[in-house]
């Protein structure tokens, strides 16, 4: 491969990977996805030698358990309150509007989106304060989450790039 492909391609891991590490928190990009995009490449630059089968499989299962946290952590945040459907409806409305509204509206969109769900379902007030909170730790929780898995995704690269 010649010098300069090569150095493009590693300036294209270090932003895939760079954009992904911001769509763990962002919910619009595909985060993990990104960062194992990103360490597929460079294993691919590296002719897998050292970042191999084994490592990238790894990283594939890391990167999948980061999607099913994503896509459950509000949920369960809202069921373990034992929140309506319509809840976890405007919880996922929440989440979706809240990406366009800037970083307030990424933090408490699904939190509202939760409660008026919540209200429209049972017209409860404190009900539907108390499940649209939950469901905002939920999606917390699974951001923390998903950010240490993408780090801990990261340190294995490293680890597999610096180990010989």
């Amino acid at each position: 491969m010649e010098a300069a492909t090569e150095v493009l391609l590693w300036i294209l891991v270090v932003c895939l990977i760079g954009v992904g590490i911001a769509g763990t928190i962002l919910p619009m990009l595909p985060g993990t996805a990104l960062v194992f995009a990103g360490i597929l490449l460079a294993a691919w630059i590296d002719d897998f030698a050292r970042v191999g089968t084994t490592t990238l499989f790894v990283l594939g299962m890391l990167t999948a358990l980061a999607w099913v946290v994503d896509y459950f952590a509000g949920i369960l945040g809202a069921k373990r309150v034992n929140a309506t459907r319509e809840a976890v409806i405007g919880a996922a409305i929440g989440t979706v509007l809240g990406v366009f509204s800037g970083l307030w509206g990424l933090l408490f969109m699904p939190l509202a989106g939760a409660a008026i769900g919540e209200y429209i379902a049972i017209r409860d007030t404190v009900r539907a304060g108390h499940v649209g909170i939950a469901t905002w730790v939920g999606i917390l929780l699974g951001a923390v989450v998903k950010v240490a898995i993408t780090f801990l995704m990261l340190g294995i690269f490293v680890a597999a790039l610096l180990i010989d």
